[in-house]
C-alpha cells in the first residue's frame, strides 16, 4: 500500500533544513562542506536545481532528468551546472530558489495518482519518488549541518530513507559491478533513533540479515560515512556482507 505520509514528513525534512539556513550568515554560507570543492550555497543550489528538475519530470516540463542529463558529457557536469546556476546569487537568492521550489513540488506531489510513474532515471513509482527526494534532503542536510557546526537530531523520518535503501541493494550491486549470490535474500531489523522500535524491511524468511540502528545504515547507504565507521551494523550471510560493503541509495 502507498504510505502518503510520506509527505508530511517529506515537508517537515525540508522545513527542519529551511528553518536552519535561514540564520546562516553569509560566512556561513560559504563554509566548505564534506563533499569535495562544495561549500554550503552549492549544496542547497544543487537541491535547488534539482527540485526544479522534479517538477518537470513530473509534468513533462523542458528539464525532464532524462533529457536534461543527457545534454551533458557526464553526471557529474550535470550535477556541477546546478552548483555553477548558484554561485552566481545571493545566499539569499539561493535559499528562495530552492525554497519556492520545493513548494511547487510538494504541491505538484500530493495532486499525482499514487499510481503513478515518474521517468526519473529507469522509472520509480510515487511512494519511491517521494521518498528519494526526501533522502536527498537528508542527506546533503548532513553536509550543510557538518559545514556549519550544527548537526541535527534524527527522527523518525529515517523509516523511508532506510526503507529506500534497503530496496536498492540490487541496484547498488549492478553499479558495483558484482552478481550476488544464488539463492539468498536479504532481510533488514533496524532500531529507530529513538530506541522504541524496531524497522524490518525483506522477507520473513530471508537467508541473510542485516541488523543495527537505522542512523548508521543510512548514513552508510547515502555514502556520507564508510563500513568503518558503522561498527554497530551487523551482517549475517554473504548478501549482507555485499549490501554493507556496497551500499548505494543514490543514482
Amino acid at each position: 500500500m502507498t504510505d502518503r505520509s510520506i509527505l508530511d514528513d517529506y515537508e517537515a525534512e525540508q522545513h527542519d533544513l529551511y528553518d536552519l539556513l535561514r540564520t546562516l550568515s553569509d560566512d556561513q554560507w560559504r563554509a566548505p562542506s564534506p563533499a569535495a570543492g562544495w561549500d554550503v550555497r552549492d549544496q542547497v543550489s544543487h537541491l535547488a536545481d534539482t527540485e526544479e528538475v522534479a517538477y518537470d519530470t513530473m509534468t513533462g516540463g523542458p528539464r525532464t532528468l532524462n533529457e536534461d542529463a543527457a545534454r551533458y558529457p557526464s553526471g557529474e557536469a550535470f550535477t556541477e551546472a546546478g552548483c555553477d546556476r548558484g554561485r552566481a546569487m545571493t545566499p539569499a537568492q539561493v535559499l528562495d530558489w530552492w525554497w519556492s521550489g520545493a513548494a511547487r513540488v510538494r504541491k505538484t506531489m500530493a495532486g499525482l495518482d499514487p499510481s503513478a510513474r515518474i521517468p526519473w532515471g529507469l522509472g520509480m513509482g510515487w511512494q519511491a519518488f517521494v521518498t528519494a527526494r526526501l533522502m536527498e534532503h537528508w542527506a546533503h542536510g548532513l553536509d550543510i549541518r557538518a559545514a556549519v557546526g550544527q548537526p541535527g537530531q534524527d527522527t523518525g523520518r529515517l523509516r523511508h530513507v532506510a526503507w529506500i535503501s534497503s530496496r536498492a541493494v540490487p541496484y547498488a550491486l549492478r553499479v558495483a559491478g558484482i552478481e550476488p549470490p544464488e539463492g539468498h535474500t536479504l532481510r533488514f531489523v533496524l532500531t529507530s533513533p529513538d530506541g522504541a522500535q524496531t524497522w524490518t524491511f525483506g522477507p520473513d524468511d530471508a537467508t541473510d540479515t542485516i541488523t543495527g540502528p537505522a542512523g548508521q545504515w543510512c548514513r552508510l547507504a547515502v555514502q556520507r560515512i564508510t563500513q568503518a565507521d558503522a561498527p554497530d551494523l551487523e551482517g549475517d550471510g554473504p548478501l549482507a556482507d555485499l549490501a554493507l560493503g556496497h551500499a548505494r541509495a543514490f543514482l
